[in-house]
């Protein structure tokens, strides 16, 4: 298996960015997955998150997740699970309103370091849709503009801790799907791994690495792009030992119309001008809420027969 991509953020501001560029379109093209390092998220902020959030996971979650998994009979389980996964989760939403004062349990330097850490993510990924935008061809700006809307983009964060499993062979830590969104910006765990996505067929461990972010493409920029780029499928595995932390970042469209640029389709034939549908993110996301852990295809072709009738 060839290397999974790793982007030096550095290498773009001087000598090597041509060759920095082509390794971000080789990873769009051929992975939807890359790894950031040299990002310019201090270091010590990233500490401050990880060390933050492991601790809140200890104090006001992991008891409450052993507690759920025994009442459902999931500590003792011996045949596969498929309707759910073994996470403890809670969401943050940034933009277009945050919600982060709000949410229970969370005491006011882990919000303030949450907020500072999500602005500086958000940031990247705007930076990150601009180069996409240079390497596809479009306007600077475009894909930004694309997941405008009326309200602006949405952002939110999924934190998740993946616990020690019992039985990993019959559970997923969280099941095989594609992201419905943009752009999605990971911090994970950097000692215990777990996170696989789909290429060739086969699945392939994406490497824990400290201090970097991992960037994964969603549904709305294959087909925005046309499916030059692919949202690809990616599970979790459960492990034996260890707690996995998870800091999953979405850069979403709100209510704008999703649909192929159109630079990108005219030169394609007839067939490919037709791959895609156009939508309301916001119907997509519905249809998505039910048919997550399915195949994306036939998302795309139930909004393609929607807008039809």
């Amino acid at each position: 298996m060839e290397n999974f991509p790793v982007i030096n953020m550095e290498g773009l501001n001087g000598e090597e960015r041509a060759a920095t560029m082509k390794k971000i379109e080789d990873a769009c093209e051929n992975w939807g997955f890359f790894e950031l390092v040299n990002h310019g998220i201090p270091i010590e902020l990233l500490d401050t998150v990880e060390r933050l959030t492991k601790g809140h996971y200890r104090k006001c979650m992991e008891q409450r997740f052993k507690e759920i998994m025994a009442s459902k009979g999931l500590d003792g389980i011996q045949t596969e699970v498929t309707d759910m996964d073994w996470e403890s989760t809670f969401f943050i939403r940034h933009l277009p309103e945050p919600n982060i004062a709000e949410i229970p349990d969370l005491d006011d330097e882990y919000r303030k370091v949450m907020k500072e850490f999500a602005l500086k993510l958000e940031k990247i990924a705007e930076e990150l849709l601009d180069l996409l935008c240079e390497n596809l061809g479009l306007e600077k700006g475009y894909l930004k503009k694309a997941f405008y809307g009326s309200r602006g983009p949405t952002f939110g964060t999924k934190v998740s801790n993946y616990p020690p499993c019992p039985k990993p062979n019959l559970i997923k830590g969280l099941r095989a799907h594609t992201d419905a969104g943009g752009i999605i910006l990971l911090f994970q765990d950097d000692k215990v791994s777990g996170l696989q996505l789909l290429k060739d067929g086969k699945w392939v461990d994406v490497p824990p690495m400290r201090h970097s972010i991992v960037v994964n493409l969603g549904d709305q920029l294959e087909v925005i792009t046309n499916g030059k780029y692919k949202s690809v499928e990616h599970r979790v595995v459960a492990q034996t030992d260890g707690t996995r932390m998870s800091i999953a970042s979405f850069y979403n469209p709100s209510d704008a119309v999703i649909y192929p640029a159109p630079i990108l389709v005219e030169k394609e034939t007839e067939e490919k001008k037709t791959a895609y549908p156009k939508f309301v993110f916001e119907d997509y996301m519905k249809l998505y809420a039910g048919l997550k852990f399915q195949a994306k295809e036939p998302r795309f072709d139930a909004m393609k027969a929607a807008a039809k009738a």
